[in-house]
Formats: structure tokens, sequence, C-alpha cells
């Protein structure tokens, strides 16, 4: 994979937009139970401890809560893989590591995590989900809301200072779980029975951006194909040996519909294979929801787009 020596267009959209995530930490479409609820932190017999270590300088502690009927984690300091593993009948050897995504301040568990990976294992392919460690927020749920609130005040997004990191650096924590991540399903891979060379990643929102960099900066992660699902769709420099990319946006997205489609012309250019699907409408987070919309076809394309490259099949 290619190392960049300077932002890119890619990487500059990534910082403008982290804060602006940050505020709409898990928005989607629709507004349905929308309180943030404090509950307890789900039972995860499954989940394995990726070994990353602690967050640096972590002092607020895991906490979870329910909105829009869905379950979210927040100030994650460890990060963990969950496996979703196919009936054995079932089971083509391909594999999708899942990262929810949240404004890396949250995670959207059930909606971009757990339901996306058992749709995967009902059609054949072991899903892993990805808790990966986020930037810490205030422990207290009323602070928690109060500081997500005062992020979103004030000047418009677009006014905001960028950032002078570019994603290898803004986001190393959380692409070492991602590596981790993919380490561990490559090591475990026969006990899975995963093929190595199969494994690919799919992300929504912030979990999009992790998996655009993993893809572009994870050096040995090396997915096999990559998903961007409401993720930011800026240009950027493809390396010669990107993998496929397929891509699912809202043209009512409010954070990406309006910034033009750079990465599919960027993906198109470099001669790398890339899928893109623009929906009338759907917003941002539209996820697993079941929704009127067409943008809940997303996942329906996604796996016909797997299928066509071979993933359904067993090898």
């Amino acid at each position: 994979m290619i190392k960049h020596s300077r932002k890119t267009g890619f990487s500059r959209f990534l910082a403008i937009t982290l804060t602006t995530l940050a505020c709409h930490v898990a928005a989607p479409a629709f507004a349905q139970n929308d309180t943030m609820t404090p509950i307890a932190i789900p039972k995860q017999p499954n989940a394995i401890a990726l070994g990353t270590g602690p967050l640096p300088n972590a002092t607020a502690q895991e906490s979870w809560h329910s909105q829009y009927d869905s379950s979210f984690a927040r100030n994650v300091t460890e990060a963990t893989l969950t496996p979703f593993l196919p009936k054995k009948r079932k089971a083509t050897g391909a594999a999708v590591i899942v990262a929810p995504g949240g404004g890396f301040r949250t995670l959207s568990m059930s909606n971009e995590g757990w339901d996306v990976a058992k749709a995967l294992a009902d059609k054949g392919i072991a899903a892993f989900v990805l808790k990966y460690r986020l930037v810490q927020t205030p422990a207290d749920m009323d602070e928690f809301q109060k500081a997500m609130a005062a992020m979103f005040s004030g000047a418009p997004r677009a006014a905001r200072p960028l950032s002078d990191q570019n994603p290898a650096e803004e986001f190393a924590v959380q692409i070492a779980d991602a590596r981790a991540a993919f380490a561990l399903v490559r090591e475990r891979a026969k006990e899975w029975r995963v093929d190595p060379d199969r494994i690919g990643m799919v992300g929504f929102s912030a979990g999009a951006m992790l998996t655009m960099s993993t893809a572009l900066y994870g050096q040995d992660a090396n997915p096999a194909f990559i998903a961007n699902i409401y993720g930011p769709l800026s240009e950027t420099k493809v390396p010669a040996d990107a993998p496929p990319l397929f891509v699912a946006l809202a043209a009512d997205d409010p954070f990406f519909a309006n910034s033009g489609y750079g990465l599919i012309d960027s993906w198109r250019a470099a001669k790398r294979p890339v899928e893109f699907h623009l929906f009338e409408q759907g917003g941002h987070g539209f996820g697993m929801y079941n929704k009127t919309t067409t943008s809940t076809a997303w996942f329906g394309n996604f796996v016909r787009w797997l299928d066509m490259h071979g993933y359904l099949k067993k090898k």
C-alpha cells in the first residue's frame, strides 16, 4: 500500500468532517426514540480482546446507551472483535471486518455492527464486528450531550480550522485496532473456516473513514475488498493495488452528499474496480434500519456485488 507524505484531498476532508460527525454521533434519517438512555454494558461473551492496549491517557471508562431503538458504546478504551460465523454448510470462506460509525465518539453497535454481521453470516460470509477505541467524552450522559451540542453550535463546520494531521496519524489508534482485527482473523482462519486472502472490510460513516484509512495506511491489513457506506467521498491518491470498492450514499445525506464524488473518480482513474450507489433518499445513518426509502437496498446490492466478485462461491 502507498504511504502518503502529505495531506491529500481525502485526508483534508476527513479532518474537516470529523468534528461534524461527532456532533451527530448516530443520527439516522428519521426521528425515533432519539433520547439517549444509559443502559448496562451488554454481555458480549464472544468478544475477543485484540491486545492493542488501553487507550492512552483515558480517564472515562466504557459506557453504553440506547437511542433510535439501537445500542451504542462510548468511551471504548479496549478494542475487541466479535465473530459472527455462518453455518458450516453455508460458509463461503469470505470474511468481512465490520466497523460501526459514530463520529469516533460512539459506536452504533446494533444498527451498524451486530445487525450487519448477522445478515452477512446468513449469506455465508464470516463477519467480525470491530469495537475500536474511541475519543474520550464526558462520562456523565448529560455532560456528554451538552458537550456534543456545544461542538455543533457556533461557526459552520467548513469554517473550522483543518487538522494538520493526515489520517495515518489522526486515526493511528483506530488503524492499529483494525490491523489487529485482520491479523487475528488470519491467525484463526482455519478454525473460523476463512480464506486469509478473502477478508474485506465494511464501514459506516466514521467507520467508513476507518475502512478507507485502513486500506490506504493499514500496511499489513491488505483488505481484499472494502465498502464505504455513507462515508466521505473526497478524492485521494489511489495505489495501483487498491482493493475493489463498494460505495453507498443517500443524495440527501447532510454531510457527504454535496461535496462531489472525487473518491469514485479517483478509483476509476486508477483503473480499480468501483461500484457506486446514490440513493435519492435515506439521509445519514440508515444502516440496517427498516425504512421506506430505497437506501434500504444497499445491503442486497452489496451482497450481489460480493457475489459478482466471487465471494459467495466456495473455493
